[in-house]
This record gives structure tokens, sequence and C-alpha cells, in this order.
């Protein structure tokens, strides 16, 4: 039926962007006395769109578009002590522990016995491998891709090389714009599990998905039980 189920691995596997969260609002208290917490957010949220083409995704990159909230906010007025504190936040980030989200431990030990599966997600190497290394899930991944991007060309390079019909490929994921949209494009098999917290550059506009074969789950614990059933009607 599928010879490959991916999964993609922050908030689909282990809690993410609570974190980056979290960072956000050490931030906007580290600049409150220059610029407002709605404002901090904003001129983050445009920091980060411009330069996910400079710096790509992951800690280093936010910590990198941290700084430049905090020059523009304070108008070049940032003290080498307030410097000291953002850079300390990025260090806070790579120490924090993996929170594996629930029932991953038990769906991903199910169905790796089952299948062949992948660990599919974007992001800086060194720290997506340190995460993973810390989750206990690596085992269960037969194969292991970190890629700078997840647009239909990535995955359909990735399917390639692993000589993989897409119709054969399924894609677990809570990012419709990352996981879900992309790999429907090339032909491919998804399925969505929302999580409560979205990055704003990964959302999209339900009308934008509402067109679109994929299937959705509520919990990654009604994933082995729907494998199941999919396979017993293609039957």
């Amino acid at each position: 039926m599928f010879e490959i189920i991916a999964f993609d691995a922050d908030d689909t596997l282990w809690k993410n962007e609570d974190n980056y969260l979290d960072v956000l609002h050490k931030l906007q208290h580290i600049l409150s006395r220059f610029a407002s917490p709605a404002d901090v957010e904003t001129i983050l949220n445009e920091a980060e769109h411009r330069n996910v083409p400079y710096y790509g995704y992951g800690i280093k990159s936010y910590i990198l578009s941290c700084l430049e909230t905090a020059v523009i906010a304070t108008k070049d007025q940032l003290t080498s002590k307030e410097t000291r504190k953002i850079l300390d936040l990025g260090k806070y980030m790579v120490d924090v522990e993996v929170e594996l989200l629930d029932h991953v431990q038990e769906a991903i030990e199910t169905l790796s016995s089952k299948y062949a599966l992948m660990l599919l997600t974007k992001g800086d190497l060194l720290d997506q491998e340190r995460k993973l290394a810390r989750s206990g899930l690596a085992p269960h991944f037969q194969y292991i891709e970190i890629v700078s991007g997840k647009q239909p060309e990535n995955y359909a390079a990735i399917l390639k090389r692993y000589q993989i019909e897409p119709s054969r490929f399924l894609m677990i994921g809570n990012s419709l714009r990352s996981d879900i949209l992309p790999v429907i494009a090339i032909g491919g098999q998804a399925v969505h599990i929302p999580h409560a917290s979205t990055w704003v550059h990964e959302r999209v506009d339900p009308s934008e998905a509402a067109h679109h074969d994929y299937h959705e789950l509520a919990s990654i614990q009604m994933l082995p039980a729907w494998l199941e059933e999919y396979k017993h009607h293609r039957h």
C-alpha cells in the first residue's frame, strides 16, 4: 500500500511552536521600554519573513531575527547587555527538553513494526538531529531526511532518490502549507493532524485547502486504526 510513511517532526511529534512563543514573550519583556508587545511581534514576524531566504528555518534563524527586531524596535539603541540577553534566549531554546505530544510514542512504536517510517522535517540540521536524539524516537525511523524547504520539488526529489511512486507515499504533518499541500501537488497522499499552535508563516486560508484531497485526523492516536481501515477499503 504505502512504501514509506513520512512524519513531520515539529508540532507533529513533539512540541515546538510553544517554545518559540515562550521566547517571543521573553523578547517582548526585554524590549518593553522601547515597544509594545504587539509591535515587537509584528516587527519579528516581518523580520522572519524577510530572513527565511537568507537563514532558513530553526533556532539560529529565529534568534538572528530577534536581534534584528531589537535593532529596529530600539532604533539602533540596543545595548550590549540586551544583546547578550537575546543571545542567551537562543541557548535556552537549544537546551529546552524535547516533549513528545500525546500518544506519539505509542503510535510510532505501533506503526514502525508494520511500515517503513521516515522522519521528514525542515530546519537546521544540527538542531533537528539534536531534537531527534533527545526524543528517543530515532530507532523507529528507517529513513531520516532533514531538508531546507518543503516545496513540491523537495518532495519530488526525495521520492525520486528512494524510487517511490508518489501514490505509494504518505506524509503525516500539522502544517497544511508544508506537509500536506505540496505532497498532494505531486500525487502523494497526506494526513493532516492539526496542532493548537501554528507558526504564522505556516498558516493557510481554509478556502485554499478546501479543494484538495487529503485526510484529517484529530490525533495521531487515530492513525494506526485509520491506516488499517484505509488498507481494508483499498482491497
